[in-house]
């Protein structure tokens, strides 16, 4: 859900290198936040080291970002479909699995409360198979928050940046299920906002939900930063009231990229 590159910078060291790199390291702080003053690292040259973070709000995306799937979604819908007779392969549904998102949904939102309508029409679309009680079986298994992941090193990123003093909000084209999969995760509580297009009426990329994001935190749209994997939904959406995105796997790929990106200042 992409932006423009902002990727890590580095650090120049032109003389004695070794005595520098001692005395930066010395300079990190204990709440374990790299913001390495470059001042320190050269010898007073420079760069250097912010007093407060680049920006004051990060929004996050939540499936595809700040969530990852256990395992293939094809994987999933074949092995719980075996019981009630599906056998698909998992390329088949992949590929139906991408043919129901592209299609048009004849109402305003996708997701609207528990989000079921939508996503029944998905699993049929993907699978073939109308049979409830597989529908169900599906639906409830990514209600859990063992169908889901968090990226390497999400959570200490996370915890580094609300501690710099960061506006921490998640961003969503979710359902009710997302509450939940957060605290199942236990990172719910890390966040000054959890909003999601179920709960609030607009989808991304609408600006509304941003501009609620952002109303909720408390921070402009030119302090904060948002990050997901989807160019449409994410980037052209925050973009479009003057709120910068980095996407997800592109611009960054680490969480720990992110919350350094936030945390230190380099001069052009």
């Amino acid at each position: 859900m992409p932006a423009a590159a902002a990727r890590g910078p580095l650090l120049h060291l032109r003389r004695n290198p070794a005595p520098r790199l001692a005395a930066a390291r010395r300079s990190f702080s204990s709440s374990g936040m790299r913001c390495v003053s470059a001042a320190a690292a050269a010898g007073g040259g420079g760069r250097e080291r912010r007093s407060s973070p680049a920006y004051g709000g990060l929004l996050l995306d939540a499936g595809g970002t700040l969530l990852q799937l256990a395992r293939p979604v094809a994987q999933t819908y074949a092995s719980l479909g075996r019981r009630y007779g599906m056998s698909k392969s998992e390329e088949s549904i992949k590929e139906g699995f991408k043919r129901a998102f592209s299609a048009p949904w004849p109402k305003t939102l996708r997701y609207q409360g528990d989000g079921r309508p939508f996503w029944r029409f998905v699993v049929a679309e993907a699978t073939e198979c109308t049979n409830n009680d597989y529908f169900e079986e599906v639906y409830e298994y990514y209600a859990h928050g063992d169908a889901w992941h968090l990226p390497a090193g999400a959570y200490e990123a996370l915890r580094d940046l609300k501690d710099a003093g960061v506006k921490l909000a998640v961003v969503s084209n979710f359902d009710t299920r997302l509450r939940k999969l957060l605290k199942d995760l236990h990172v719910s509580d890390m966040f000054d906002a959890i909003v999601v297009s179920s709960e609030v009426g607009h989808e991304k990329p609408a600006p509304e939900i941003f501009k609620i994001a952002l109303d909720q935190i408390g921070v402009e749209a030119s302090k904060a930063v948002h990050v997901g994997d989807d160019e449409t939904a994410d980037k052209a959406g925050a973009n479009a009231i003057g709120l910068e995105c980095w996407l997800w796997g592109q611009d960054v790929r680490t969480f720990s990229e992110i919350r350094d990106q936030i945390l230190t200042k380099f001069p052009q």
